[in-house]
C-alpha cells in the first residue's frame, strides 16, 4: 500500500510539473509572436525608428541571454522552483506595468525586466522537467512543453493581431497578466518539491559578469555598425567572450562548466546546432511581420492568420518528433529539421513585392515542420547526455542557446536594416530598402542554417539516452 501511494505521489507529481510549465512556457512565447504584429502600432504611437522598432524584441531577448545562464546556476544552488517561481511573478508584474509605458524608453526598459523574468523561467524550466522525468519518458514531456511554446508562437499572431487591430498594441499585456496570476497560483497549489542538486556550491558571480558584459557589447555593436563605434563594441565582446572562457575553465565551480562542452561531443554539437538553428531563423517572422503590414498592405489581424502557419505545424507535430526521440537517435531527427528549414529559407531569398501570399505560406508551414523536427529531439540530446548536478546548466544552456541565436539573428536583421534604411521609419520611400535588407537576410540565414546541418551531424556518432538514469 505505502508503494502504491508512493506511485500515484510521483503520477500526481509529473503531471503537475508538466502543467505547470507548460503554461508557463506558454507566456513569453506567445508576447515575442504577438508583439512581431504589433510593432507598426507602437512605431506610430511612440514615433519609433526602424531600428529603435527592432530593438523591442531585441531588449527582451538581450536580457534574457545575459541572466540565462547565471539563472540556470543560481537554481541549481538554491532550488529550482524557488527560481522559476520568482521568474513568473517578474513577468507578469513587468508585464503589467507595460500597459501603461508612456514612450519608447520606458517600454524598452521595462522589456529589460520581461527578458530577465523569461531567463529566470527557462533557465529552469527544462531541468525541472528532466528532474522529474527520467530517460524513455523524457522525449515526450519535452514535446508537451514545446508543444505549449508553440502554442503560444500560433496564438501570437492571432491573438495579438486581432488584440492590436481592436484594442491597441496595449492590450496584448494586458491579455497576459491574468495568464501569469494563473501560472503563480498554479505553482503554489501543485507543485510541492524542490530541487537543489548543487546546493552548497559558490555561484561564480565574476564569470556572470564577463558574460553578460560580452553579450551586451556585442549587440549593441551589432546595432550601431557600420559605424567606428560599433566595430569597437563589437570586437571588445567577442574579446571578451574569449576571456570569459579561460576564466571559466580556471573556476572550481563555473557558471557555465566549459569542460562539458570539451568532454561531451553530444552536449557539444547539439549546443552549437541550437545556436546555429536559431540564429538563422529567429528574425524571420520579425521580416515577414514588417513585410505583410507594409508593402502587403495587410491590417495586423490579418496579417497574424497568414503567419500562424508556421507555429501551428510547430505545435502539432513536436509532442511526435518528442517520441520519436525516445525510440531513435535525436541527432538524425534534429538533423533532417534542420535541412528542412534550409530549403524553406532558401525559398524565402527569391520573395520580392509581388509574391503571392499563396506562395509564402507553404514556406513558412515548410520551416514550422522542420522547425518541429529539430527542437524537442536536440533539447532531448541535450539534456540525456549530462548528470543530474548539471541538469540546471543543461537546461541554462539549451535556453541560452536559442536566445543568444535569436539575439543574433536580431543582430543581423538590425545590422542590414541600418545598412539599407538607416535611422528612419518604414515608409513608401524605404520600401525597396526594406526589401533588399529583407532578402539579403535570408540569404544569410539559409547560409547559416546549412552549416547548422554540418553541426547537428556531428553528435551522432554514439549518441546514448542511458547514461543519467542515476
Amino acid at each position: 500500500m505505502p508503494h502504491k501511494l508512493q506511485v500515484d505521489d510521483e503520477k500526481v507529481l509529473k503531471r503537475s510539473v508538466l502543467l505547470v510549465s507548460a503554461f508557463a512556457a506558454f507566456l513569453t512565447p506567445f508576447l515575442g509572436s504577438a508583439i512581431n504584429l504589433a510593432l507598426p502600432a507602437i512605431g506610430r504611437d511612440f514615433n519609433a525608428s526602424a531600428v529603435e522598432l527592432g530593438w523591442i524584441p531585441s531588449s527582451f531577448i538581450l536580457s534574457s541571454a545575459i541572466f540565462l545562464l547565471p539563472f540556470g546556476r543560481v537554481a541549481d544552488i538554491l532550488g529550482r522552483k524557488k527560481i522559476f517561481t520568482a521568474g513568473i511573478i517578474l513577468f507578469t508584474f513587468s508585464t503589467f506595468l507595460i500597459i501603461f509605458s508612456w514612450d519608447i524608453k520606458s517600454l524598452l526598459f521595462l522589456r529589460v525586466l520581461q527578458g530577465i523574468s523569461s531567463a529566470m523561467i527557462f533557465g529552469t524550466s527544462l531541468a525541472i522537467l528532466t528532474s522529474v522525468f527520467g530517460p524513455g519518458e523524457r522525449g515526450r514531456a519535452m514535446g508537451i512543453n514545446i508543444t505549449a511554446v508553440y502554442a503560444g508562437l500560433s496564438g501570437g499572431p492571432v491573438i495579438g493581431g486581432l488584440l492590436t487591430q481592436n484594442f491597441g498594441w496595449r492590450s496584448i499585456f494586458a491579455f497576459l497578466v491574468p495568464i501569469g496570476i494563473i501560472s503563480i497560483w498554479l505553482i503554489f497549489k501543485k507543485i510541492r518539491t524542490e530541487w537543489a542538486d548543487a546546493k552548497g556550491e559558490k555561484f561564480d558571480w565574476r564569470g556572470s559578469v564577463i558574460y553578460g558584459v560580452s553579450l551586451a557589447s556585442f549587440m549593441y555593436g551589432f546595432s550601431k555598425l557600420p559605424s567606428t563605434s560599433g566595430w569597437i563594441f563589437l570586437i571588445s565582446g567577442a574579446l571578451l567572450g574569449f576571456v570569459f572562457v579561460f576564466f571559466e575553465m580556471s573556476v572550481a565551480n563555473p557558471v557555465f562548466d566549459i569542460r562539458l562542452m570539451l568532454r561531451n561531443r553530444v552536449f557539444a554539437f547539439s549546443g552549437i546546432a541550437a545556436l546555429i538553428h536559431y540564429s538563422a531563423t529567429s528574425a524571420t517572422g520579425f521580416f515577414i511581420s514588417l513585410y505583410l503590414q507594409y508593402l502587403k498592405g495587410f491590417d495586423a489581424q490579418t496579417a497574424g492568420f497568414i503567419m500562424i502557419s508556421q507555429p501551428v505545424l510547430m505545435a502539432l507535430l513536436s509532442p511526435l518528433a518528442g517520441r520519436l526521440s525516445d525510440k531513435f537517435n535525436p541527432g538524425i531527427i534534429a538533423s533532417s529539421g534542420m535541412g528542412l528549414t534550409s530549403a524553406g529559407l532558401i525559398l524565402l531569398c527569391f520573395v520580392n513585392g509581388d509574391t503571392s501570399i499563396v506562395m509564402i505560406v507553404p514556406l513558412l508551414a515548410m520551416m514550422g515542420i522542420g522547425f518541429a523536427l529539430f527542437s524537442s529531439p536536440n533539447s532531448n540530446a541535450i539534456m540525456s547526455s549530462v548528470d543530474k548536478k548539471h541538469y540546471g546548466i543543461a537546461s541554462g544552456v539549451v535556453g541560452t542557446m536559442r536566445m543568444i541565436g535569436q539575439m543574433l539573428s536580431m543582430g543581423i536583421a538590425m545590422m542590414i536594416l541600418s545598412l539599407f534604411i538607416g535611422r528612419q521609419a518604414i515608409t513608401p520611400v524605404t520600401y525597396p530598402g526594406f526589401l533588399t535588407g529583407m532578402r539579403t537576410g535570408f540569404i544569410i540565414f539559409s547560409g547559416l542554417c546549412i552549416l547548422g546541418i554540418f553541426a547537428s551531424l556531428a553528435r551522432n556518432g554514439n549518441l546514448s539516452l542511458k547514461r543519467n538514469d542515476s
